[in-house]
Formats: C-alpha cells, structure tokens, sequence
C-alpha cells in the first residue's frame, strides 16, 4: 500500500538507520495476528481493522495518521462491466479483512445491490492480481499498487473511495502499554515519518526513483498513485489526533465509521473510542517537529 510506503522511503534515506525493523506481510489479516500476538510493537492499519481490535478490548493508541484515501480504493472490473450494476450475479475477490469487506459493503449499499446479489470470492492482496488477469473473477476489491497495474491492463473502476470521503484512513497504532513504555522511541518514528513524507513532496521525482521498484511500479505511475491519496502533514495530525478543547478530528469520523460498521455486522458492537487518541502532553510538540 502506497500510503505506508514513506515508511521504506525512510529506510532507504537512512533516516530509520538500524533502530527499526520494518515487517512486511502479504495480507492485513497477518498484521493483525502478529500485532495480537505482541510480535509486533507497532502496526500500520485502516482504521475499520483498528476498531475490530478495541473492539476485543486491546487497549491501543493512534500514534499516527499515515493517510486518508481518496480515490486510491477501489473496485476494478473487466470491460465491457461499466458500473456496479453491471456487477450483479458477477464473482468478485475481495480480501477476507475488514477493510476488503468494508469497501465492498459500502459499494454495493450505494448501488442499492445486496451482498446476496454477487458471489464474494476471498483471495489474499498478493492474489488480487492473478484472480484478474486469469479471468477467475469479473471483479477485485483492491488498491495501489495493484490498482495501477490493473487500470493499465486495461481494467475499469466502477467504485472508488473518493464516493465515501473521509472514510478509509490508514493509522500507524501501538499498543498502550508499549506507548507508555516508548513514547519517546514513537515519537522518534514519527519525526523520521515526516521527513520522509516532506522529501516526497520536494523531491518527488527522486523519492519515485527509490520507490519504484519496491512497489513494482515505473517512476511516473508510483507518483500518480499518490492522487487518491492526502497525506497529512504535522499540523492536520495535531488537529485530528488531538483538536481543539480535547475533542480529535478524527473521533467523529471513527463513530461515524463504527456505526456503519455495527449495521452490517463488520463489528459486533460499537467499541469505546476515546482511548484510541494520544493525550497533548504525549504527542509530537512543537520543537521536536522536525
């Protein structure tokens, strides 16, 4: 996912150096289980996975808001299918996650289509591509990269995020107790988080150049990926981690989420969120921005 990938963009500048070690996996489905299973000290989810784990009353803390999606989601059919309509009584793989069942969910509720009017195949993100070009599916539940390298094979989107605004937003989480623990080791990872993302803004052709081939994508398309995505800088994360009079930006759309959630049985109840967001005296202040 390329709204992780100023993660690796830091490695290869050096600024991560030999402190951290980056885990990759093929699914969110296994970071998920590793973050469980303390193998992992912190975790780069969508916030619908993120709910699903308060949700089993593991305590963690939004340390980060990696990016909000804005087009970079979407649903890729084979022409001559033009819109979510044509996908009715269609095979369509979506990753057996949340996030996968979310979209899905969200898309079909707007086209005012039922779950029971497509047959959901579940295929892995490293399996998207192939259950496409093969032909096994009409349809796949994806996103950058593969969303590239689908629309130039010629695939179609018939739904993208930028028709559920504000809606799938990728946070890097950590449990509470390793917070209390490191939170000076955290807020390290997030100065090195922003100048990587400040290097792909001023340097982008270079920052395209090291990406590219991690991301199997030419220079120029790894830069249009970034089109479906925002990137928010210090100043949008102080407002939605913490906002103003202890009232985060983000709450309101976590609730919003949470709720859409609970009603098409993506959570079993609606999960406490306040603890998710990090206290002022705890996020990155202002002279350690950089």
């Amino acid at each position: 996912w390329v709204g992780y990938e100023p993660l690796y963009l830091a490695r290869d500048l050096g600024y991560l150096g030999d402190d951290y070690r980056l885990v990759e996996h093929t699914s969110a489905s296994g970071v998920i289980r590793d973050f469980r299973n303390l193998a992992l000290d912190a975790a780069a989810l969508t916030l619908d996975e993120v709910l699903q784990l308060v949700q089993d009353d593991m305590a963690v803390r939004i340390a980060l808001v990696m990016d909000v999606s804005d087009g970079g989601d979407v649903i890729i059919a084979h022409p001559p299918i033009a819109d979510m309509a044509d996908l009715k009584n269609r095979r369509v793989a979506v990753e057996d996650s949340a996030l996968g069942a979310y979209v899905l969910t969200r898309a079909l509720e707007i086209a005012d289509l039922e779950a029971t009017d497509i047959t959901s195949v579940s295929r892995t993100l490293n399996e998207h591509e192939a259950a496409y070009l093969e032909g096994e599916v009409d349809a796949v539940v994806t996103f950058e990269p593969v969303r590239s390298r689908l629309v130039e094979a010629g695939g179609r989107i018939v739904f993208d995020s930028s028709q559920i605004p504000g809606e799938i937003v990728d946070v890097l989480i950590v449990s509470a107790d390793y917070w209390d623990r490191n939170t000076g080791r955290v807020l390290e990872l997030l100065r090195h988080w922003f100048r990587a993302v400040d290097y792909l803004r001023t340097q982008p052709d270079d920052a395209a150049r090291r990406m590219a081939p991690r991301l199997k994508l030419e220079p120029t398309q790894v830069l249009a990926s970034y089109q479906g995505l925002r990137l928010p800088d210090v100043a949008e994360n102080r407002t939605l981690l913490l906002g103003d009079a202890g009232k985060p930006g983000l709450l309101a759309s976590a609730e919003i989420l949470s709720n859409v959630m609970v009603e098409h049985q993506l959570l079993r109840h609606a999960p406490s969120l306040a603890s998710l967001f990090p206290s002022t005296r705890q996020w990155l202040p202002e002279d350690q921005q950089r």
